[in-house]
């Protein structure tokens, strides 16, 4: 359970700080979070201090979720992390059999049109 409601992020960038303390951490383990999971903070100020957006605050979430509440070790997050991006990645049948179908029915009307 996170120490706060990602649905109440209403800025659009937060300081390191802020996002410390939004997790109940120190801006140390977020940076070290972001090198062991190779996350990016995209965003910099004009001193070179990080600026999180809400998607890299969520990305943060899951992590701390993992780590933190979970029990699970840094490497055993990254596995699990790695196995959760798989599965986003594979398309269920019903979905690869409906795409076939579209692409069916395109071919068809483009067959028929060539005849026209």
């Amino acid at each position: 359970m996170l120490p706060f409601e990602l649905n109440s992020l209403t800025k659009l960038y937060y300081s390191i700080g802020e996002v410390a303390t939004l997790f109940s951490v120190n801006a140390s383990l977020l940076r070290f979070w972001e090198k062991e999971f190779g996350l990016e903070v995209k965003k910099k100020n004009q001193k070179g201090n990080r600026l999180y957006s809400r998607e890299e605050i969520k990305k943060l979430s899951v992590i701390y979720e993992l780590v933190k509440v979970q029990g699970f070790t840094l490497d055993g997050a990254k596995q699990k992390l790695k196995r959760k991006e798989a599965n986003n990645n594979v398309l269920s049948q019903d979905q690869i059999i409906d795409k076939l179908l579209r692409i069916r029915s395109k071919l068809l009307q483009l067959k028929i049109s060539e005849k026209e």
